[in-house]
């Protein structure tokens, strides 16, 4: 099994941005751990603060990864082109969040990119995307 994490902007910074909403560890500690979790799938990693790169990896991805585990930070409340891309892919996407948004300010309460994916899991700190992995095994 193969699946692609991605995460979009200042996703980068965890660890240091904002340690009370997104936790103290940095997204490259938490990969080391979910790859020792899950020896049988191979978890590709991305990230990248610009929304064309991060369709463009989807887009590569897309067609033939198991799954796509997709956190777009603030595009999530923006990106119709996310949006768009998501639904052309063969491969399911799973909004991941790691913060409830829906806890926290308005404008963060409607994803643009929730309708296309399979599901949206949030609020569960990192371990939203364990949670992800789970879903798409089955």
């Amino acid at each position: 099994m193969k699946i692609l994490i991605v995460n979009g902007p200042n996703l980068n910074l965890l660890g240091v941005r904002e340690p009370s909403i997104y936790g103290s560890s940095s997204f490259d500690t938490y990969l080391t751990q979910l790859r020792s979790r899950y020896p049988d799938i191979d978890i590709e990693y991305y990230q990248s603060n610009v929304e064309g790169e991060l369709i463009n990896k989807m887009q590569e991805a897309g067609f033939t990864a198991d799954g796509i585990i997709l956190n777009a930070g603030a595009y999530t409340h923006t990106s119709i082109a996310l949006h768009d891309c998501i639904r052309s892919l063969k491969s399911p996407v799973v909004e991941v969040h790691i913060s409830n948004v829906h806890n926290r300010e308005e404008f963060r309460h409607h994803s643009m990119i929730s309708a296309a994916c399979k599901g949206v899991i949030c609020g569960f700190g990192l371990d939203s995307y364990r949670l992800a992995i789970e879903a798409l095994k089955q």
